[in-house]
């Protein structure tokens, strides 16, 4: 059975490459993607991470957006408690502007960084106490205030404050998670939902189905959507896609470490590294994500979508080397 797939794009920086050459390989891999027929394009936002050349989304967002046609491009997404809702309603609207029906704008609760750069984003004392996640619910009412056209729909405090450019064609909101909050919060206000699947696996189908029975219909949404974020990597055989993965295992214990400006490894790097008891400790469950052939990858992600109910798959891959990245998209949408 064929369902919608799409992508989420962390803008990795390989070993040996520049953030120019991870920005290049970005934009190429969007455009790959569309010609593939993937349903959204999604970029994510991370700070103080050398690794990674993702911390500006909507700039992201504008540049795929130009250099493609169809493809939904949204964020995956802007972490909201590091911005001010207005602000958020304004880069977003300008977008849709631009791009008319195809901008998706999906908010985390968590500030894609350390506690330091936390604060330093929202432009708190080093010692300032973070707002608890609980206060995202605040912030995504202001901010559906801001992105809503019709005054009847908009909060006191908003209805004498446009965003501007206003009107603009409608925003897609989307609430992402990798906790039972996150579906809550989504099935309470009627968005579609999004699940780090890569993030908390075990938890997957329980937050989700629980977001499915939860759900109370709204003005932006009818019925439940679920997207389901899942780590993968395809290649001609499961011998070679389990090769080509250990450059995102790696990758990922290193995370898990707080070693945040390490490139990401090559498979030779990967492959001459020595794993502890303790590397085992921090990173249980990581065994690359769903890695081998495009029958066997497409086999994970049909029995995933099954046990989760996801309307949707959206696939997130670490390969050292761009054109093993371009080639298990390649291979997952042909299969």
């Amino acid at each position: 059975m064929r369902f919608p797939l799409s992508v989420l794009d962390l803008s990795p920086i390989s070993s040996g490459k520049t953030p120019s050459d991870a920005l290049a390989s970005t934009l190429d891999l969007a455009v790959h993607a569309e010609s593939l027929g993937y349903a959204r394009y999604w970029l994510a936002e991370h700070h103080n991470a050398k690794s990674l050349a993702c911390s500006s989304p909507e700039v992201l967002i504008a540049v795929v957006a130009s250099k493609t046609s169809r493809i939904r491009v949204g964020s995956g997404g802007v972490m909201l408690p590091n911005h001010a809702p207005l602000k958020i309603a304004e880069s977003f609207r300008t977008l849709s502007g631009f791009f008319p029906g195809r901008i998706d704008l999906g908010l985390g609760r968590a500030p894609g960084s350390d506690g330091r750069t936390a604060r330093a984003l929202r432009r708190l004392p080093a010692d300032a106490k973070l707002p608890a996640p609980e206060a995202m619910e605040d912030d995504l009412v202001a901010l559906q205030g801001f992105l809503a056209d019709d005054l009847e729909l908009r909060p006191p405090f908003a209805t004498s404050i446009v965003a501007v450019p206003s009107p603009v064609a409608p925003l897609v909101v989307h609430v992402l998670g990798s906790s039972a909050y996150g579906g809550a919060l989504a099935a309470k206000h009627g968005l579609p939902f999004a699940f780090a699947h890569h993030f908390a696996p075990e938890d997957a189908a329980e937050v989700t189905l629980a977001y499915r029975r939860d759900f109370q219909p709204s003005a932006h949404a009818k019925e439940p959507h679920v997207i389901l974020a899942v780590a993968a990597l395809a290649a001609d055989t499961d011998e070679e896609a389990k090769r080509l993965s250990q450059s995102g295992r790696l990758r990922w214990l290193q995370f898990s470490q707080g070693l945040r400006d390490l490139p990401l490894p090559s498979v030779a790097e990967a492959e001459a590294y020595t794993w502890t008891d303790e590397d085992l400790r921090l990173s249980p469950h990581n065994d690359g994500g769903l890695v081998g052939s495009a029958a066997t990858v497409t086999k994970k992600l049909a029995d995933l979508r099954e046990a989760t109910g996801a309307d949707e798959i959206m696939i997130t891959t670490a390969a050292h080397e761009h054109a093993a990245r371009r080639r298990s998209y390649e291979l997952i949408a042909k299969a």
